[in-house]
């Protein structure tokens, strides 16, 4: 199969592999060979990528993720190897975004994508080798 992960700035990555996992917003996908198409809304979490016998992992930031033949295209905001995240400065993250004030429905909506965010990266940088 042949996965592209896209985000604005660039192409993170674009090569054959034999297994995607996906973080769905409601849970997680695997796609192996031969998979139905489909269009799924990806939640913040781990992406990992099985090619060769060796499984890498990223952090990602929502988006979608299309399956159409053998080829799986994931847009997103923003894509990290896992070992490029830092746990100590996701848990900063979660600390500042859980001081944020959410006096009404538009900050309590900020501060809760915040909150999901900086623990999935926490839990992304947590799972690294």
């Amino acid at each position: 199969m042949r996965c592209a992960v896209v985000t604005p700035e660039a192409t993170v990555l674009d090569e054959t592999v034999d297994f995607v996992a996906v973080p769905l917003y409601d849970g997680e996908l695997g796609i192996a060979p031969k998979h139905s198409p489909l269009i799924g809304r990806l939640g913040y979490g781990e992406l990992r990528v099985r090619a060769a016998g060796r499984t890498r992992s990223y952090y990602v930031d929502g988006g979608f993720v299309q399956v159409v033949g053998n080829a799986i295209t994931i847009l997103t905001n923003r894509a990290v190897a896992a070992e490029e995240l830092d746990a100590e400065v996701a848990e900063e993250q979660l600390r500042a975004a859980r001081s944020r004030p959410a006096h009404t429905p538009e900050l309590m909506a900020i501060r809760d994508r915040l909150v999901a965010q900086a623990r999935a990266q926490k839990r992304v940088a947590a799972r690294r080798p």
